[in-house]
């Protein structure tokens, strides 16, 4: 089973990106982390990446399907996988497509996280970062032992230039902007499923699970 994960920031995509992949035996794809992990192995390729986020700029459609081609030839993906974060546009769904189907390969379900913006605010004004050691933190989902201070190291916890409100906000309008073609795209399809991202994270997960097993896929 391939299975495609969209939704903006905060809507708790790799949260249950992790317990589906675990749940149905998938290799779990996530953008972010494989653009961290290339730069930091320091290849050509990475390189490039880590130049090209260091000055601020998006990361190029043809790079990161680059690095997503990469991943989706492993033996790890070859029993299915999820692809967390991508794709972003248009552009890039098509790239995809046209890839898993020179694999002989297709996507069996594309899930869209339905969340307000007011909670997706909510969610991620929330977070906190250590200064220190870079560990994360939600103060409503995981919260420091201690208010402001680091549980590892004991550095100062910070917010996020990005997690501010009126960031959020704008990145919100970038996303919708790029990716509501991209969701009626899917739409078209008949690929498209949407699931209300506001509820508890195992109220989301349970539904999850009920769009999966509409075609009686087996789990582990």
């Amino acid at each position: 089973m391939n299975i495609v994960f969209l939704g903006p920031p905060g809507v708790g995509k790799g949260t249950q990106a992790k317990r589906i992949a675990q749940e149905y035996n998938l290799d779990h794809i996530a953008t972010g982390d494989i653009l961290r992990s290339a730069v930091n192995k320091d290849t050509a390729l990475g390189r490039k990446v880590k130049e090209i986020m260091s000055r601020g700029d998006l990361v190029p459609d043809e790079v990161v399907f680059s690095l997503v081609k990469e991943r989706l030839a492993k033996a790890s993906c070859q029993k299915g996988f999820l692809l967390d974060g991508f794709p972003r546009n248009i552009s890039q769904a098509v790239a995809l497509g046209d890839y898993l189907k020179e694999k002989k390969k297709k996507i069996d379900h594309v899930v869209y996280f339905e969340v307000t913006e007011e909670e997706i605010i909510r969610r991620l004004s929330a977070r906190r970062i250590c200064s220190s050691c870079q560990a994360n933190y939600n103060l409503i989902t995981q919260p420091p032992k201690e208010e402001g201070i680091c549980n590892f190291c004991g550095g100062k916890l910070i917010l996020r230039r990005d997690d501010y409100p009126e960031i959020i906000r704008e990145r919100l309008r970038v996303y919708q902007k790029e990716t509501t073609p991209l969701v009626e795209y899917y739409q078209a399809e008949g690929l498209l499923k949407k699931i209300n991202g506001n509820g508890k994270i195992e109220e989301i997960y349970q539904g999850l699970k009920e769009i999966f097993s509409e075609k009686n896929y087996v789990r582990n």
